[in-house]
């Protein structure tokens, strides 16, 4: 590529990039109507058609007619979430939209939905149903029977007011629910006065503890049944992807009956389904289970238990943290007694008394508590006694007061979700962040479609069992050629296992001082990150520099924004939860590609059974999963179409290596360079042009 210096300050606007060849929608009556309302609530919004917009939506509308599943890359700006929500409210049927983050899902219900409804949903559009819900799992909603009657302790007694510091932040916790109950509030965890997970466990319930709305005194209130109850009386349902997981792939009935499902952020599905599906165990949790059942069991089933744990803590102690590839015997024996001792124990618990019995709702609530205690033991250690093929078992490492703990995981869940979802529902899949290596099939595969299924041509000529779907790429409003630069430091060695070396420190230092802060730093640990900011601090005094810990996540964005001259040095989490626009953020610097760490235990047995299958266990797992956060961490450059600055990657492999095509071809389509001199240049200017 030529090295000639691209102009990203330009101050001309660029026109849309072309959207990849498709096949298109088709026009029928569904597609016009969908096309019709979109330019109806665009005009009463305010806004401007994208032609990649209508794009989406149109092939949204075709896919919930004719069944075919569809993955739709949407870049940032496209205005996808309208794209989809449109067709969604003029389906015939009811549509669920599942989204990753619950940043999202706060938009599209706070935001996006009520100002559509207000647009399209007063009942000049005809078909258009403008009724939603949200709906969460159990624990996101406080829990009357806990504000009310209190939270059991070790022991399983209900305890009102727990003592030490967190008695005056569950008072007002409980305060909270008790406004919001009596002024018919949704009881959501994101309403809440700030608060630590530890303090709203004491008034929320996940679905083990819960009574069950016919025998909780409080059911006819409760705030989880209230939202249930209003997503079985809506068109459009928002919720999560674990919570679809749990409805669809686990067989537990979440969600009322819907024809479509939408899944926005579709990149992190196969992660949050994993999520979902993961279970862990540790001594702490069988002791506490054991302590709970005391009080309801006779006999010596609860001690037995406690003797179990025991044998569990033995067992961890001579293990070496990580994946089992063969279980340790002393480990498969404790995880048997656990087992055993938790089905004895549960066998041991008195029956609970018919409906309308006169017991207190106390001594109920406790029993319930105490045996699901008992039961979620009994599960997981099944599961991880039965050491099946289709799981991976690991044991984590600890750390300062967090014990290790048993993990275990599915080794993929594609065929879950093909045969679970996929098979009785039709599916849309969008998000930013689709194309892997310029190509579909990776992500449709890990989804659980297969690349030989992709409709290219219509009508589609497909077997009985195949899942026919397709893949439209709706461009962006972006010019990424002309906004955006990425550098590859091609003369850097190679990371190494030591984390930065002085090369990369001189290098970042230097890129820092030429773009005068306005650098948000992605780093593959957070060792690397606190080494970055302190050779920028000290070298860079001028500047501030912020590194994650410094304070939670929302105030450093805050100051991020606030002070053009700042850095912001971060890991994972940073990678793809912020979004800041505009002068603020001129430098995106990436540390080293973002692959698997080679210990991590699911990623390695996914690996190492892709290779056992005849695949390419590295670029199907390893450089996949490093495309994926590749694309998302660049994509936090531009998010405007006046947006302009630099994507530099520090790791020379990405532009040496054999993979590197695959990874760049993931990216957005900036002008590549491997020239330094051109890249601080071009900061320079950027920044010049920023002071004015």
């Amino acid at each position: 590529m030529s090295e000639t210096p691209a102009r990203p300050a330009s101050p001309t606007a660029s026109p849309p990039a072309s959207p990849a060849a498709t096949p298109t929608a088709g026009d029928g009556p569904a597609v016009r109507e969908v096309r019709e309302v979109l330019a109806a609530a665009v005009r009463e919004l305010g806004g401007q058609q994208r032609d990649g917009q209508v794009q989406m939506a149109e092939a949204v509308a075709a896919a919930m007619v004719d069944g075919t599943h569809l993955l739709v890359q949407a870049g940032t700006g496209t205005g996808k979430s309208l794209a989809y929500l449109v067709p969604s409210l003029l389906h015939r049927k009811r549509v669920v939209v599942a989204t990753a983050t619950l940043a999202l899902q706060h938009q599209l219900v706070e935001r996006d939905l009520p100002r559509l409804v207000e647009a399209v949903g007063d009942g000049s559009h005809e078909g258009v149903d403008a009724s939603y819900a949200v709906l969460k799992g159990r624990s996101n909603y406080a829990c009357l029977h806990r504000v009310r009657e209190g939270a059991p302790d070790d022991q399983g007694v209900l305890v009102e007011v727990p003592e030490g510091s967190m008695a005056k932040k569950v008072l007002e916790l409980r305060e909270w629910a008790e406004a919001e109950a009596s002024g018919k509030g949704s009881g959501e965890r994101d309403a809440a006065p700030r608060h630590t997970d530890r303090e709203w466990r004491q008034v929320s319930v996940g679905h083990r503890d819960c009574l069950g709305a016919a025998k909780c005194p409080f059911g006819q209130e409760c705030f989880a049944e209230l939202a249930k109850e209003k997503a079985a009386r809506s068109h459009l349902i928002v919720t999560n992807h674990s919570l679809l997981a749990i409805d669809a792939i686990e067989g537990v009935p979440m969600i009322p009956e819907y024809d479509v499902v939408v899944i926005d952020e579709a990149h992190e599905l196969t992660a949050r389904v994993t999520q979902a599906a993961t279970d862990e165990l540790s001594v702490g949790d069988v002791e506490r289970a054991a302590r709970r059942a005391q009080r309801w069991v006779d006999g010596d089933e609860a001690d037995e238990l406690s003797d179990a744990a025991e044998a569990l803590r033995d067992a961890i102690a001579e293990a070496r943290p990580g994946r089992f590839e063969i279980v340790p015997q002393q480990m498969s024996d404790a995880l048997v007694l656990v087992r055993d001792a938790a089905r004895a124990c549960l066998s041991a618990f008195p029956k609970e008394p018919a409906t309308g019995s006169g017991e207190a709702g106390g001594a109920d609530a406790g029993r319930t508590q105490a045996k699901g205690s008992v039961q979620e033991i009994f599960v997981n250690a099944e599961r991880m006694a039965a050491d099946l093929d289709s799981d991976v078992l690991w044991l984590s490492e600890g750390g300062d007061r967090i014990p290790p703990r048993l993990c275990v995981a599915p080794l993929q869940v594609w065929g879950q979700m093909r045969d679970k979802l996929l098979t009785d529902k039709t599916v849309v899949f969008t998000s930013a962040t689709l194309m892997l290596g310029g190509d579909f099939s990776a992500v449709a595969t890990n989804v659980g479609l297969k690349p030989s299924e992709r409709v290219i041509d219509d009508p589609p000529s497909q077997a009985v069992d195949a899942l026919p779907w397709r893949g439209i790429d709706v461009g962006s409003p972006f010019d990424y050629g002309q906004q955006g630069i990425l550098y590859l430091a091609r003369h850097l060695p190679p990371p190494g296992r030591d984390g930065l070396g002085q090369a990369q420190l001189d290098e970042i230092v230097e890129l820092v001082d030429a773009a005068e802060g306005r650098t948000l730093g992605l780093f593959s640990s957070r060792r690397a990150a606190e080494a970055a900011a302190e050779a920028v601090r000290e070298r860079l005094p001028h500047l501030t520099t912020l590194a994650q810990g410094d304070a939670q996540l929302p105030e450093l964005a805050k100051q991020f924004v606030s002070d053009p001259h700042t850095c912001l040095f971060g890991t994972l989490s940073l990678w793809q939860g912020l979004d800041v626009p505009g002068a603020t953020c001129q430098l995106v610097l990436i540390d080293r590609i973002p692959f698997p760490r080679p210990d991590d235990p699911l990623m390695s047995a996914r690996q190492k059974a892709a290779d056992k299958a005849g695949g390419n266990g590295f670029m199907q797992v390893a450089a996949t999963h490093a495309a994926l956060l590749l694309a998302q961490g660049a994509g936090r450059l531009i998010r405007t179409t006046s947006d302009r600055g630099v994507v530099a990657v520090l790791d020379p492999r990405l532009a040496t290596a054999r993979y590197g095509g695959f990874l760049k071809a993931s990216l957005p389509p900036m002008w590549t360079t491997t020239d330094p001199a051109i890249v601080r240049k071009a900061l320079s200017r950027l920044a010049a042009t920023a002071r004015g």
